[in-house]
């Protein structure tokens, strides 16, 4: 295999050219003799799992590390002899930009500008230019703190291109992003290559990936694809199918499937259920789990997201290990959660406006909307943790305002931002939110065991959560959450940023977990995973502005191309109508 990218045009000088590069850790090879070209007014998608090495290998290109063997030259200049002149020509913007949080968006741009050793008198049309660029002019005296995550990763771009740079490194932007803010970044983001910029923008959404001139697939620190994404989507032909409306449970097929060994990898879209075969392997024996000869069996085009998740060996299999040591839930009603009226306000703020809904016991309902709807708000009330400023909520029957004790020990919560406690150890969280939830002696002992072995966490039991990669830390925040086994799961923004194969993993507890009769609720800006949920609310500016199950949802837009609408283009499209109604008016 391969491990050099040769450039697409041998005459193009590229903008950065990695050579033989190593880099160690203590008890680690993050990278092992990794060549690659980035290539000047191109866009360079860089990909893999959790660990392998993107974050490393972008640091070593800004020159914030040292290679141990090999080098990188960024524009003619060793980026090691060089390090000083690296910092004016290449932008660099972290998964954790450095926003300054108490400082206004206008003083942020200040900050950076004197960092960058900006002339004074050149601020004034700098910052007009990056405001108009990011479209954040109206929001000048906003503070950091109070920005939605799309235009939080806007201002870190405005920040990053501050100097003008030639080289741009983006570590994961779109992370925590809707997909309208997305479509922004990706705008802005062409316009810089268009003007002949090389931008680097690793990326967990392989959607992005598709879009990208060329891609770089790292795993375990080695390169295991270079080249465009197209080539490598080609190596899948005639091993993707779907099942079209098979007979009987789908997420019972879709788990069946992923323990036969001719299945590399599986997901659920919609009432269908998307297979891709091994190499070699034959459809047949999923085909039989459909449970019905007029089920149809379709080829359908491979997407760069199945070669990805085949090339690294397949996602998980279908079993949850959680789930099969759950016992059935038995509710007495089969609303599991329930809102009417659902209000919130802070000051002359109204974050949640009058929302109403049913939550069905055993389904997953998707809570979707773009960053700052009211999702995280309208989870928090329904929770127990934010009171109403009217409207009622009940979870199994009980209401939040009268008995909320009882009801937060039915329920299992997940937070955005990871409900851990960073000066305790993995192990400690583990103890603290047993105790929390009420479990004692052996039951807690045993309870803790299985979350252990279930999320493989056994390495990591006496380290702090914040030295965890993501997807650890989105492992152990889930396995916090399930200690109690509770009968109703909140999950907001479960697998942000993590790879697919780790969201994979995610999907099959939660799958498991529901045929249990586990009710789950669910926000993401992944599209791909509103398919697995049996119903979809979309928020936008507080309001609930359209409520189906998701092929009913794709179905109310249309694609100019005349492909079928995904459920990125319905997101859009819908919001795109309330924002013509309004203006209409």
């Amino acid at each position: 295999m391969s491990t050099s990218a040769a450039p697409a045009n041998p005459r193009v000088e590229p903008s950065i050219r990695v050579e033989g590069v190593v880099k160690r850790f203590p008890g680690v090879l993050a990278l092992a003799g990794i060549s690659a070209d980035i290539l000047p007014g191109q866009l360079t998608g860089l990909v893999g799992p959790d660990g392998a090495g993107k974050t490393t290998l972008m640091r070593l290109m800004a020159g914030l590390l040292r290679p141990d063997a090999g080098s990188i030259t960024l524009l003619g200049r060793d980026t090691v002899r060089a390090q000083g002149e690296i910092a004016q020509l290449a932008g660099y913007m972290p998964q954790r930009f450095g926003l300054y949080e108490d400082l206004s968006v206008m003083e942020n741009l200040q900050l950076y500008a004197e960092l960058r050793e900006l002339p004074a008198t050149q601020h004034k049309a700098i910052f007009e230019r990056l405001l108009d660029f990011t479209r954040l002019g109206p929001f000048t005296q906003r503070l950091a703190g109070k920005l939605s995550g799309g235009m939080k990763q806007k201002l870190g771009l405005a920040c990053a291109l501050m100097a003008r740079p030639k080289v741009l490194l983006l570590d994961e932007p779109g992370v925590g992003v809707d997909p309208v803010s997305r479509q922004d970044l990706w705008r802005m983001v062409s316009e810089l290559t268009d003007a002949g910029m090389a931008v680097l923008w690793s990326t967990a959404y392989l959607d992005e990936a598709e879009q990208c001139a060329s891609v770089l697939l790292l795993n375990a620190g080695k390169l295991e694809f270079a080249g465009k994404p197209a080539e490598l989507t080609a190596r899948l032909a005639g091993r993707s199918f779907r099942l079209a409306e098979p007979a009987g449970d789908r997420r019972r097929i879709l788990a069946q499937a992923l323990d036969l060994p001719a299945i590399s990898d599986g997901v659920i879209q919609g009432r269908s259920v998307r297979l891709v075969t091994r190499a070699g392997a034959s459809i047949d024996a999923a085909r039989e789990l459909a449970g019905s000869a007029q089920t149809h069996v379709e080829a359908v085009a491979p997407r760069f997201e199945d070669a990805f998740v085949d090339l690294l060996g397949g996602g998980p299999g279908g079993t949850s290990v959680i789930a099969e040591l759950m016992e059935p839930v038995q509710l007495a009603s089969d609303i599991a959660v329930s809102c009417q009226n659902l209000t919130r306000r802070f000051g002359d703020f109204t974050a949640t406006d009058r929302v109403s809904f049913e939550v069905r016991q055993g389904e997953i309902f998707g809570l979707l909307g773009p960053n700052g709807a009211g999702k995280s708000t309208t989870f928090k009330m329904l929770c127990g943790l934010l009171k109403p400023t009217e409207g009622s909520a009940h979870v199994v029957g009980l209401n939040l305002a009268r008995a909320a004790s009882a009801a937060k020990n039915q329920l299992g919560y997940m937070a955005q931002k990871f409900s851990l406690y960073g000066l305790l150890s993995v192990r400690q969280n583990l103890d603290f939110s047993a105790g929390v939830y009420g479990l004692a002696d052996a039951q807690k002992q045993a309870r803790i065991a299985e979350m252990i072995e279930a999320f493989e966490l056994q390495r990591f039991l006496d380290v702090a959560p914040e030295s965890l990669s993501l997807g650890y830390k989105q492992r152990l925040a889930l396995a916090c959450a399930l200690m109690h086994r509770p009968p109703v799961l909140f999950l907001d923004e479960p697998t942000s940023g993590v790879d697919p194969i780790t969201r994979r993993e995610f999907w099959t507890h939660i799958n498991g977990l529901v045929r249990k009769g586990v009710t789950v609720m669910v926000t993401t800006h992944f599209m791909d995973e509103a398919e697995y949920c049996d119903r979809v609310a979309l928020m936008y500016r507080a309001k609930l502005i359209a409520l189906d199950t998701p092929d009913a949802l794709k179905q109310q837009v249309t694609r100019a191309d005349g492909h079928a609408p995904t459920m990125e283009d319905a997101f859009i499209q819908l919001i795109e109508r309330v924002d013509a109604e309004e203006a209409a008016r």
